[in-house]
């Protein structure tokens, strides 16, 4: 399996390992020793495409004939248990780890649970017998319980013990009588939300974005990346994802720990989810001001969540909006609401296939190039860190994560237009380890585009119920005529074009399967746009530029334009002149002669 990188293991275990049964201990322990080994298997062939799952089936068999009822064993059917069965063998299924009841054609899914349990231990005193019977309501309370999936999470709960009683002297009865967790954290929300944190100054030149646009993955590889990556591109821009860099010292700053109301452990504080909005284009160097505020806090039981507005402005232009949620673990039970109608939410992609499908290889140093745009946190660097938060080795930053995924977007469904780009809401599931891919699956519905990011390699989702909108004018084709497209030689040509297309289309998209769009000046000033589209549907022509991404872009005047494609004006020569301008994939254009030929002649 490992050789051919493909493989699917299933386990048949019983409810008798799962959960006991009376005169079956040597059957109970082989059953859910199975468990174990299907669990140990699913993470050794993760890397390898090999999956490993297991089933606890209740089916009426030879076995059971003898002491069930016909009408039972016949309800029983082996016939109700092997289509899941299939289901977790198909190259497909990407499950792994599961335990899954199956009978009678019902199918469930089983996992762990835990109590929050209770610190016993103080520090320089013994541990007692009595004080664990003293704590036994507590340790058993399975109101607000967790649910770990992974060794590594048993073992964060021992650091944090350990961290607890060695900083706080261990952690006393609470005289109130409120469930306690693991946590030191304690909360009151009537004291800290709406509290403003102390304000902070971003001051930055042309670098930092361009330190950040290398840091989310973009190279000198692909030509339209240039406005991203050099000061000197005329049309040199900021991602618009840049908008969390210039507010993130008001969540990362330590501003929190100045909020009353907010005793929190810092070492227990994960980033949940981001929501950014542009209200204007990113200057590519200035000073911002941000501003943060306590908006709510959520009692999630296992934790707290507590959302932070941040305002950032050039003075007094409001540039974006970021709502950070932070989780903090353990900090839950102190009796607050659930849900917020000031908190982003997230949104679930439609039920089809993906519209598009985008793969980025990150590199085994992302995260040491994307921390340079200030999140220094050494779990992205250090191995002996990632060691201790229970990871192989560090992890990716999930806002680098984050930058990925909105540029994806911004490429198909933007044309690389900053303009365009409005505003992005994710959820951050699950880690990415740096040299992973990562593959984002995107669906377009009118200006909202859905998505979700996995790692390809192990089909975990890392970015969920996340979507970006873009402005009004995205969704559709620019139709404005310029006063200037009046008398433009060059719309001949393109009359011509159209006709061609409509003529062969279906022919000329097998040829040339590329999408093609003209800027076409005059007097220095844009007068006309048309788009060639030759790779969807049957092909067409139309004003405005391309609806998606196009593969390749021309800028010349409309006199040049008509020197060309009457054969006067030699292509290269006029683009080593600075008469025409090409952006993408220059070798396509030569494609453009199935269209363009014989035009003389007309």
């Amino acid at each position: 399996m490992k050789d051919q990188k493909f493989g699917r293991i299933l386990m048949t275990s019983s409810a008798a390992g799962i959960y006991g049964n009376f005169g079956q201990a040597n059957y109970s322990a082989a059953k859910l020793g199975l468990v174990g080994l299907s669990n140990t298997l699913a993470i050794e062939g993760m890397k390898y495409n090999i999956r490993c799952n297991t089933i606890a089936p209740t089916a009426g068999s030879r076995l059971t004939e003898t002491v069930m009822p016909q009408d039972l064993v016949d309800a029983l059917k082996p016939d109700y248990v092997a289509p899941l069965v299939l289901w977790l063998c198909h190259e497909s299924c990407q499950e792994n780890g599961g335990l899954f009841e199956v009978g009678a054609g019902w199918i469930g899914k089983m996992r762990w649970e835990r109590s929050l349990g209770s610190i016993i231990r103080q520090k320089n005193r013994p541990m007692t017998p009595e004080a664990v019977r003293d704590e036994w309501n507590k340790i058993c309370d399975f109101d607000n319980a967790t649910k770990p999936q992974t060794i590594q999470e048993s073992v964060n709960t021992l650091y944090e013990v350990l961290s607890s009683i060695d900083s706080r002297g261990g952690i006393s009865s609470n005289p109130t009588g409120q469930k306690t967790s693991l946590s030191s954290s304690s909360i009151d929300p009537s004291q800290a939300i709406g509290m403003k944190l102390p304000g902070t100054v971003y001051s930055y030149t042309h670098i930092q974005p361009i330190l950040y646009a290398l840091g989310v993955g973009m190279s000198t590889k692909d030509p339209n990346h240039l406005k991203f990556l050099f000061e000197g591109s005329e049309d040199f821009s900021c991602l618009p994802t840049f908008g969390v860099i210039l507010s993130q010292a008001a969540f990362m700053g330590g501003g929190l720990a100045s909020v009353p109301g907010l005793n929190i452990d810092f070492t227990r504080v994960l980033h949940g989810e981001q929501y950014l909005e542009i209200y204007k284009a990113i200057p590519s160097s200035g000073e911002m001001t941000s501003e943060a505020t306590v908006a709510d806090i959520l009692d999630k039981g296992s934790g707290a969540v507590i959302l932070l507005d941040v305002h950032t402005y050039s003075g007094k232009d409001l540039i974006c909006y970021n709502q950070f949620s932070v989780f903090v673990v353990g900090a839950g039970g102190f009796g607050g609401k659930r849900s917020s109608t000031k908190a982003k939410a997230t949104a679930n992609p439609p039920n089809r296939p993906p519209d598009v499908v985008m793969n980025d290889v990150t590199t085994d140093d992302q995260a040491a190039l994307y921390r340079l745009s200030g999140d220094w946190n050494p779990l992205h660097i250090d191995p002996s860190f990632a060691a201790l938060g229970g990871f192989e080795r560090p992890i990716l930053h999930g806002l680098c994560t984050f930058g990925f995924s909105a540029r994806h977007v911004l490429k198909h469904f933007a044309n690389n237009d900053v303009t365009k780009f409005k505003a992005i809401k994710v959820r951050f599931a699950k880690p990415v380890l740096p040299g992973q891919t990562l593959q984002t699956e995107m669906w377009k519905e009118g200006n909202r585009i859905y998505l979700q990011t996995k790692v390809k390699e192990t089909g975990e989702i890392a970015i969920a119920g996340a979507y970006v909108d873009l402005t009004e004018a995205a969704d559709k084709p620019e139709s404005k005529e310029s006063v200037q497209d009046v008398g433009l030689q060059s719309n001949l040509v393109f009359e011509e074009i159209s006709r061609r297309i409509k003529d062969g289309g279906d022919q000329l998209v097998k040829k040339v399967n590329a999408v093609f769009q003209w800027d076409i000046t005059k007097d220095g000033n844009t007068a006309a746009q048309w788009t060639i589209d030759l790779k969807n549907g049957s092909g067409e022509l139309y004003r405005g530029k391309a609806r998606g991404q196009a593969d390749t872009s021309f800028t010349l005047s409309d006199q040049d334009f008509m020197e060309l494609v009457l054969g006067n004006l030699n292509p290269q020569k006029a683009f080593f002149a600075g008469k025409l301008k090409v952006k993408g994939n220059i070798m396509l254009s030569q494609k453009l002669e199935v269209i363009l030929k014989d035009y003389a002649k007309l």
